[in-house]
């Protein structure tokens, strides 16, 4: 959040781009072996010797993909950080680098942006990632954050979306929907506090729903775990936009079908109380809702018992012929064709 009114600020054009970076990067260490040369020259130099290179980038858009009235900008940053090294993840690679690169009004003073970089820095730290690069500009409307993350794996454990077979497993980590659930608990509260500026929010119940949309956390470990139980997923992808959404992304990219099973949904009691409250099914919301950064993924058959009993680990359905297609196999064992009804950062409002 913005600081006091009453505390001073520090206006961007009093430092310049190349010291606000400097500003903002000095307490960046270097923590991988593969950072050669990080933030001070004009590029980035990194050394993978005979590993692959992952790289991916995301952007992040205020108004679009997050409301300041409620996102504290060191959430923010923690989170811009956690949404790209969670592709990385579910490419069974490990996040070693970050550019970080911001667009920003002349309503931020340097405080604020200071904040922000607090929530990078702890990501990096965290995850063990080095911010190598970015560049700094101004905008006309509010905020805009582009990340880029790059990972590295061996060529032997590379996973993609490509690789699902008939009969394999469909296995998720942690639960569902309840980042969206979140989101809609905090968009609930705001339009309180627009009619009533002088009510306070009361959270407290809804604790575990707001962590999850404010500051999520990308699974590294399940990648270490998936290595000390020597599996080795067929496909993986990350729920970004919903589960089913990912699951049709596996089917398509594998050339399979899928039954996924409704009463194997993993979902969390605050969750599904609070569904209950909003009036709204659990399944659709869980289905559907979106920005979950867990990881979903298909291991053969031969594979169950290393996953069988481990906690993180849920299996909620197996892949079919593609002749098959796409199912949602009800409580009641009904069977209702998936469809991608998940975020769609393209969709007019």
């Amino acid at each position: 959040m913005l600081k006091d009114k009453n505390q001073q600020s520090t206006s961007l054009s009093e430092l310049g781009e190349f010291g606000l970076i400097k500003h903002l990067t000095k307490n960046f260490g270097i923590n991988c072996e593969s950072t050669e040369k990080g933030v001070g020259d004009d590029a980035a130099v990194m050394e993978f010797s005979d590993k692959q290179v992952l790289v991916t980038t995301d952007l992040l858009v205020e108004g679009v993909h997050f409301d300041l009235s409620y996102m504290p900008l060191k959430h923010l940053g923690y989170k811009a950080v956690m949404v790209n090294l969670s592709d990385v993840y579910a490419m069974n690679g490990t996040a070693t680098q970050i550019t970080v690169s911001i667009a920003i009004s002349n309503r931020f003073p340097l405080e604020a942006i200071e904040e922000l970089y607090a929530g990078i820095q702890h990501a990096c730290e965290k995850y063990n990632v080095d911010l190598v690069g970015g560049d700094t500009t101004s905008s006309t409307k509010g905020m805009l954050i582009s990340i880029t993350a790059i990972g590295e794996a061996k060529k032997e454990d590379v996973v993609y979306r490509n690789g699902a077979k008939p009969n394999d497993l469909l296995v998720v980590t942690g639960d569902l929907g309840s980042a969206y659930l979140g989101l809609q608990v905090l968009e609930r509260e705001k339009q309180v506090f627009q009619s009533n500026p002088n009510s306070q929010p009361d959270l407290d119940q809804y604790s575990y729903l707001v962590e999850r949309q404010l500051k999520p956390e990308a699974r590294k470990d399940v990648v270490q775990l998936l290595k000390e139980l020597e599996v080795k997923p067929s496909s993986m992808i990350d729920i970004s936009d919903g589960l089913s959404s990912e699951i049709i992304h596996l089917c398509t990219q594998s050339e399979v079908g899928c039954d996924l099973y409704e009463d194997k949904i993993p979902l969390d009691p605050q969750m599904i109380s609070t569904c209950e409250e909003f009036k709204i099914d659990s399944t659709t919301i869980a289905l559907s809702g979106g920005e979950d950064y867990e990881l979903l993924f298909t291991v053969s058959q031969e594979d169950f018992p290393k996953i069988k009993a481990n906690p993180n680990f849920t299996i909620i359905g197996h892949m079919t012929p593609k002749n098959e297609g796409m199912y949602l196999v009800t409580r009641a064992n009904q069977k209702i064709e998936l469809v991608a009804q998940g975020w769609n950062s393209l969709n007019k409002e």
